[in-house]
């Protein structure tokens, strides 16, 4: 009896990224004058028989070397290609073998239900949602830009409490220090990972801290009276004397601002002090959400030949 045909190796299974060609080898010893076919399992459909493409799936192709190897080429392959392929030989009995060709897609951010830039008031609690397809399923974390990956289940971060959920992250009693852009990054082992950032703007009406609210100065003395300020939106801020009057740049008066984000530095340089400048000054913080304001009380202090000679006097 002539060798009957036989399959040297597997076809074995493929793991191919979206995109890219696919192609399945099949080895069969002792053909002699058998023919060899490609099929699509799932389906029963005929995709390739010897050399010729049967199937209208114009991505199909097939190719043949060395009288012993059969290769199913599948180009541009898609999602809908994954399954198992048959390779067979037309035997009494058939002879077949399978392999699988998984199809790889890399993860890719979904405009709905992923957040877009959010504005929220302090206090409030926030969920930010990040969704992703791909194959295999995407995996999500989250990160403050320029900085550490937000841990999942709950943790303190600033003095709210944070929790993420795979594609959900929470925070109760937002507050300025949350203020910023979070990355939502998906990841699922076929590159490339891809990011989307979220901005987290929150919303809080002015405060004001003053270190020195008395300050001394001799007469003739330059001085610098300080506040600061946090508001979001921006604050407008200003400096006041006691009976109202907006201190505007001058000669005698030069306000300053720094600024850092929602933060503001408030400076007033008071040149060559007199007495008309003794006493109260107020910095003003105003925005949209609310105003307040801090005093610096600016009073007189004399050297000690000054008071030995009042004394004596």
């Amino acid at each position: 009896f002539p060798d009957i045909p036989n399959f040297k190796e597997g076809i074995g299974n493929l793991t191919i990224p979206v995109g890219r060609e696919a192609i399945l080898p099949c080895i069969v010893d002792n053909l002699s004058t058998y023919k060899v076919a490609w099929l699509r399992v799932d389906t029963q459909t005929i995709l390739t028989i010897q050399t010729h493409v049967i199937t209208k799936n114009h991505r199909i192709g097939v190719t043949h070397s060395e009288t012993k190897a059969w290769y199913l080429h599948i180009r541009e392959v898609r999602e809908s290609d994954r399954g198992w392929y048959m390779c067979q030989v037309n035997t009494d009995p058939m002879k077949s073998q399978v392999g699988y060709l998984e199809v790889v897609v890399p993860p890719d951010i979904l405009d709905y239900p992923t957040s877009t830039d959010m504005v929220i008031r302090e206090g409030s609690n926030v969920t930010l949602k990040c969704a992703a397809s791909g194959s295999p399923k995407p995996n999500i974390t989250w990160r403050r830009e320029g900085g550490e990956l937000i841990a999942q289940g709950n943790g303190q971060e600033g003095n709210g409490l944070c929790g993420t959920v795979g594609g959900v992250f929470n925070i109760t009693k937002v507050n300025r220090l949350h203020m910023g852009a979070y990355l939502c990054i998906a990841s699922n082992g076929v590159p490339p990972t891809v990011s989307k950032r979220i901005m987290l703007i929150v919303h809080f009406p002015p405060m004001i801290w003053i270190q020195n609210q008395l300050v001394g100065a001799m007469e003739g003395d330059q001085m610098t009276l300080e506040c600061h300020s946090e508001a979001y939106p921006k604050s407008i801020n200003y400096w006041t004397k006691e009976n109202g009057e907006i201190i505007a740049q001058g000669s005698k008066y030069e306000p300053i601002l720094l600024d850092n984000a929602y933060k503001i530095h408030m400076k007033l340089t008071i040149k060559a002090v007199t007495k008309q400048d003794f006493g109260a000054y107020k910095c003003v913080s105003k925005n949209s959400l609310g105003d307040t304001d801090g005093s610096i009380k600016l009073y007189g202090r004399y050297n000690a030949l000054f008071l030995l000679y009042h004394y004596e006097v």
